[in-house]
């Protein structure tokens, strides 16, 4: 564990250098290139926080905000998008649902943009200049944002002090600016704290394209998929603010794989051509040693079909005894006795 103490000059502010009182004493290399924690925060990965940088850099230099601010998404999370705390915040920010939403990001029962690192970003920056408004330095802002700004506010009302280093601060907000400054010296040099890296070490940048998909229903994302000539989870990590496995009706931006957006819309309208026009319609009755995958053959209809039908979670089990809807002309076939019923479209 690398000590919070002594470590950091006093006076050290986000957006200026950061001066070192014994650079010995940062120590424990060994640890630090298997992943320091920092305070009791952030972990320093070799890939995951030095990689991903590449993202947040474009974002840090829109207006005003110092690059600086990239390190408080390490010290918040690590910069993990699928993280959650006990108090309800999410994603690289970790973001309130409710200071999510004041500062544009959606987040209903189909999308969190908190998990989404360019929405999130965006909106951070907003946030942030707002801070900066308001206490006019980027340190009381990264404070204010870890601890809240009215009980910041509260603080330095009572405490008679606008300087940092002059505030009584509790403990998890004083160790969140020592994690942010320690994360921008270790990754602005990691060589001299014993990150012996090469081009190897670090993630490839993240290709994609983004489309426009319109839908008039509701589709199963395995469509989108295969539209883009990729598999699910692809889709899933290139849009982290999904929360399920379907796209509502309406219009969306999707992110999918670079180079498959050339004839993505044309496949996309056969694939829902194919499970979305049935012909007829028919109820088949699960019996025992029944799968979507063994219905799915005996109907000869795509599993994706029976699972949007349905609105079924593929990793749901199923029962003898429940009831499926189904179109296709070879249930016409599937005697009721046996587990089929039909029935004519109203």
């Amino acid at each position: 564990m690398i000590s919070d103490k002594a470590q950091i000059a006093p006076g050290a502010e986000i957006g200026k250098d950061v001066e070192i009182e014994a650079l010995a004493s940062i120590g424990e290399k060994a640890r630090i290139m298997d992943g320091a924690v920092i305070g009791q925060g952030a972990v320093i990965g070799r890939n995951t926080t030095i990689g991903a940088f590449t993202k947040v850099s474009p974002y840090a230099v829109l207006g005003t905000p110092p690059q600086d601010l990239k390190y408080v998404a390490v010290a918040e999370s690590s910069l993990l998008e699928h993280i959650y705390s006990s108090k309800g915040a999410v994603g690289m920010w970790q973001f309130m649902a409710e200071t999510g939403k004041k500062y544009g990001l959606i987040i209903d029962s189909n999308l969190d943009e908190r998990r989404d690192f360019f929405a999130a970003t965006r909106a951070a920056i907003r946030y942030f200049r707002d801070l900066h408004t308001h206490f006019s330095s980027w340190t009381l802002s990264a404070a204010a944002y870890n601890m809240g700004e009215d009980k910041l506010s509260t603080e330095i009302q009572e405490q008679g002090t606008d300087r940092y280093y002059e505030l009584f601060l509790p403990p998890e907000t004083q160790r969140f600016l020592f994690r942010i400054l320690s994360a921008k010296l270790i990754l602005s040099n990691p060589k001299v704290y014993g990150f012996e890296l090469s081009d190897a070490d670090f993630y490839p940048p993240v290709l994609f394209d983004e489309v426009q998909v319109t839908l008039n229903q509701e589709v199963p994302l395995r469509i989108i998929a295969d539209a883009a000539g990729t598999y699910f989870k692809r889709i899933r990590d290139l849009n982290p603010a999904l929360r399920t496995r379907y796209l509502p009706e309406g219009t969306h931006s999707l992110r999918i794989p670079r180079g498959t957006s050339e004839g993505f819309q044309a496949r996309l309208e056969a694939a829902l051509k194919t499970h979305l026009s049935p012909k007829d319609r028919g109820i088949y009755v699960i019996r025992n040693g029944d799968s979507l995958s063994s219905i799915s053959a005996r109907f000869q209809i795509p599993l994706a079909s029976i699972l949007l039908w349905n609105r079924l979670d593929p990793r749901e089990p199923i029962h003898p005894g429940q009831r499926l809807l189904i179109y296709s002309k070879p249930i016409q076939k599937a005697p009721a006795e046996k587990g089929a019923e039909t029935e004519s479209d109203p």
